[in-house]
């Protein structure tokens, strides 16, 4: 008897129908593209102004009440959504592969066209809802991205190019204002809030990451021991140890960190995978102690902070302004000794 799967047929037409929502939300945010262009240009040479966007609208609830999405409101994100991209040749074919919602909150959360360009690759690589993309922006995932060193490593460097970005970075800092943790709590009620929130705990950490188990037992000789969180990253191809910590980093927690890694990679990791990779997330770190930590250390291990509240974002802003503008004095004191 012919055993045939029809189930290939739903996935046909799903496959079909996802195709075309991308094409009727491609030529809507085209057409919101075009309008604004019309509308803008008409601003400019009409002496009515800001008024064009009250005639428009007007205009298109008395002749035309069925056609939605042409409010005073709408039209006039239409137009400035067509004045903040219309010289932008990188960002162009990217926004129509977002929806209205996910572009109009990029376009009011961003500052620059830098970030911009950073919302909308990351919204298009993790597919992200407006709820996801809404989080991301008010947690300050730019900010924290790119104050963080996250290519440090040998894994992450052998397996990360240019291509890859905003690729998934691991973070100095990472917002876990979602676990809702009372003011006295312990590590314990750390680990059980990140399961209980995991969908949340893996936005922030990032969609590549696949849990695999919390206090993850290795055995290494006579003894056990359990690490707290264990993921694997499908980006980086490794296995990724979280270990939790309440207070500041120590120097001695590096020591566990490198015994659970090396006995992941002895017998746990599989052949084709990369080196596994740990971090240490701490409420607090000194950076000298953790650079002294790692100098000549060849551990996969990155330490990192976690805060239970939202960061200020004018403070993230300030620091990465600091950050551009030593990366720019370097730059041009190299080309002055050149």
């Amino acid at each position: 008897m012919l055993d045939i799967n029809f189930n290939q047929i739903i996935e046909m037409i799903e496959k079909r129908k996802n195709n075309a929502y991308k094409k009727v939300n491609e030529e809507m945010i085209l057409l919101y593209l075009e309008v604004g262009k019309f509308l803008y240009e008409l601003k400019e040479k009409s002496r009515y102004g800001d008024k064009i966007t009250t005639k428009a609208a007007d205009f298109m609830k008395n002749n035309y009440p069925s056609i939605k999405g042409f409010t005073k409101r709408n039209i006039e994100r239409m137009i400035q959504f067509y004045s903040t991209y219309k010289d932008d040749e990188i960002a162009t074919p990217l926004v129509t592969q977002l929806s209205w919602t996910n572009n109009l909150l990029i376009l009011s959360g961003s500052k620059t066209k830098e970030e911009r360009h950073f919302y909308l690759q990351l919204s298009i690589k993790n597919n992200y809802s407006k709820r996801e993309l809404d989080r991301q922006i008010t947690s300050s995932y730019y900010e924290r991205y790119m104050l963080s060193d996250g290519k440090q490593l040998p894994t992450t460097n052998k397996t990360i190019d240019e291509d890859d970005y905003p690729n998934t970075r691991i973070l100095d800092t990472y917002s876990l204002e979602f676990l809702d943790l009372p003011n006295e709590y312990t590590e314990k009620d750390l680990k059980n809030a990140i399961i209980k929130n995991l969908k949340d705990f893996i936005l922030e950490v990032g969609k590549d990451f696949t849990f695999i188990g919390d206090e993850y037992r290795v055995q290494v000789g006579n003894h056990d021991f359990f690490i707290d969180l264990l993921f694997y990253n499908r980006e980086l191809s490794c296995l990724v140890a979280f270990e939790l910590k309440l207070g500041e980093f120590k120097a001695e927690y590096l020591g566990k960190m490198n015994l659970y890694l090396e006995s992941l990679d002895r017998d746990v990791k599989k052949a084709q995978e990369n080196p596994s990779v740990g971090i240490i997330l701490c409420s607090s770190k000194d950076k000298d102690v953790v650079e002294y930590s790692l100098s000549k250390n060849m551990s996969q291990t990155l330490i990192s902070e976690y805060k239970l509240k939202l960061i200020d974002k004018k403070l993230l802003e300030t620091k990465l302004k600091e950050m551009k503008s030593l990366i720019e004095n370097d730059s041009e004191g190299n080309n002055n000794n050149w």
